[in-house]
């Protein structure tokens, strides 16, 4: 979501606000996890079931603000300590993105439905997404625990480093800033696990598009890597088995999807969402929000693949899997997905 976009909390969870930030709250990037407020309708079309989330009651507009429709470039942040196969298994995903030749449900047909968005001259979202420059922040430069602000002033470091500094693509770069399990954000476990906005000129000296997303394995694991792990107090709920073995980061795909998307459709706040406040906009994969296959919505993830290893996921990348969640086709407003049963 939006750094000002608040997504609908799970029942279980005590619901509260997110802390504004000048005004403005950051769009939140919610993992999807068990919860009693079902988002998805049980509308049959003929002998179809494919359209989760569908609704005639979803109102989601353009407000005129630019898209990105130049190529993509994903500059990364690793915050913290981070093993060489973690690293691989989210470069994989990204790259994944704009790899068309990816075995089907592929996460480049996920992609499909974000490309439909447009701009005021009907410019499609861009195609490719890639990988851009990394930076190391391995000795937590800010600390262990980070504010919203202290977020930004990491990512000012990186672009404004005197060694190997991040390039300075406000158009069509995205920054990624992730941190390792070790690390505390503000909000972090109890409200969201990912957020996305744009730097402040006054702290960074420009406006980047920005996302946010930390490894949950040591802080709640049950809350931002469901359903590869699941809260204590569901008993007698089994986790599945993620597909690339490890629960932390396999939770992660989803937030970082969530928010790629988001920022891709909505990266100023004043693009593409729903709702009459911008500073907390519902944008295309809040739509969507616990929605991973067909028949999903409320507690149920929808239905799934199983590899013969026993692990779960819902589309294929370059050479792994990963489980993604859904994102909202504003053409036939329902959520949809390169692994729904009838496409």
């Amino acid at each position: 979501m939006r750094l000002g976009c608040l997504r609908r909390y799970p029942a279980l969870l005590p619901l509260t606000l997110v802390t504004t930030l000048f005004f403005i709250s950051p769009v939140i990037g919610w993992r999807p996890w068990p919860h009693n407020k079902t988002n998805a309708h049980d509308l049959v079309f003929g002998d179809s079931k494919k359209f989760e989330g569908s609704s005639e009651f979803v109102r989601l507009k353009y407000h005129m603000g630019p898209v990105l429709t130049a190529n993509i470039t994903v500059h990364t942040i690793w915050y913290g300590t981070w093993e060489r196969n973690q690293k691989k298994i989210i470069r994989e995903f990204i790259n994944s993105i704009s790899a068309v030749d990816s075995k089907h449900p592929s996460v480049s047909g996920w992609w499909k439905t974000v490309q439909l968005y447009t701009d005021q001259t009907g410019a499609n979202i861009s195609r490719t997404v890639r990988l851009g420059a990394e930076k190391n922040d391995r000795f937590y430069s800010h600390g262990k625990s980070l504010t919203r602000l202290s977020i930004q002033s990491v990512i000012k470091s990186a672009v404004r480093a005197k060694s190997k500094p991040l390039p300075l693509n406000p158009q069509s770069g995205l920054y990624l800033l992730l941190t390792s399990a070790d690390v505390y954000i503000q909000d972090f476990c109890g409200q969201v696990c990912g957020f996305h906005y744009f730097t402040f000129p006054s702290i960074v000296g420009y406006t980047l598009p920005y996302a946010w997303v930390g490894n949950s394995a040591k802080l709640c694991p049950g809350v931002c890597a469901y359903p590869f792990a699941v809260p204590n107090y569901i008993p007698g709920l089994k986790p599945l088995k993620s597909p690339n073995g490890d629960v932390g980061v396999d939770g992660m795909i989803s937030v970082i999807a969530h928010e790629i998307a988001e920022l891709a459709t909505n990266p100023l706040v004043n693009a593409w969402y729903a709702g009459q406040d911008p500073s907390f906009p519902v944008e295309i994969a809040d739509l969507c929000e616990g929605i991973y296959g067909t028949g999903g919505g409320g507690s149920y993830t929808g239905q799934l693949f199983n590899g013969e290893d026993g692990t779960t996921f819902n589309m294929n990348g370059i050479r792994r899997r990963f489980l993604v969640q859904w994102v909202w086709n504003h053409v036939v407003s329902y959520c949809t997905g390169p692994n729904a049963l009838d496409q």
